[in-house]
């Protein structure tokens, strides 16, 4: 993971509704998670997506679930940063119960390309992104 580099940590809590008929937070939920995190981390850095202008958008999204979550707990959602492309960059996200922070619960990603929405095509993620991106 040396070529990842951890931006953001976001801590939430699990929802009674976040569970399914199966008695654990049902694999949609991790979604929405991952999604919290990340929209959390965009706006803290003014990257959110701006429909007048550019901005992020998903084009394939992954999970792996290692470890069912229940209700009651708060979770913690790591945000990493790996390769960055010409208009594109990999996301990470590593989920935690924070009473249980050794064990991974899922971990997932996603390839974000920056988007002029205006004219509905990628566009090059320019170095103050690219900074505010990386922490920097």
């Amino acid at each position: 993971m040396k070529d990842r580099k951890h931006v953001h940590t976001t801590r939430m809590a699990i929802r009674w509704g976040d569970m399914d008929a199966m008695g654990h937070v049902n694999n949609a939920m991790y979604f929405r998670y991952i999604e919290q995190a990340r929209i959390d981390w965009l706006t803290t850095i003014r990257c959110a997506p701006d429909p007048e202008g550019q901005g992020p958008v998903i084009i394939n999204a992954h999970c792996t679930f290692l470890k069912q979550l229940k209700y009651p707990g708060d979770i913690e959602v790591r945000t990493l940063v790996g390769a960055m492309g010409r208009t594109s960059f990999e996301t990470f996200h590593e989920i935690r119960r924070v009473d249980e922070p050794g064990i991974l619960a899922a971990e997932g990603g996603a390839k974000v390309v920056w988007i002029d929405f205006p004219k509905g095509k990628s566009t090059p993620l320019s170095e103050d992104v690219r900074s505010r991106l990386l922490g920097n």
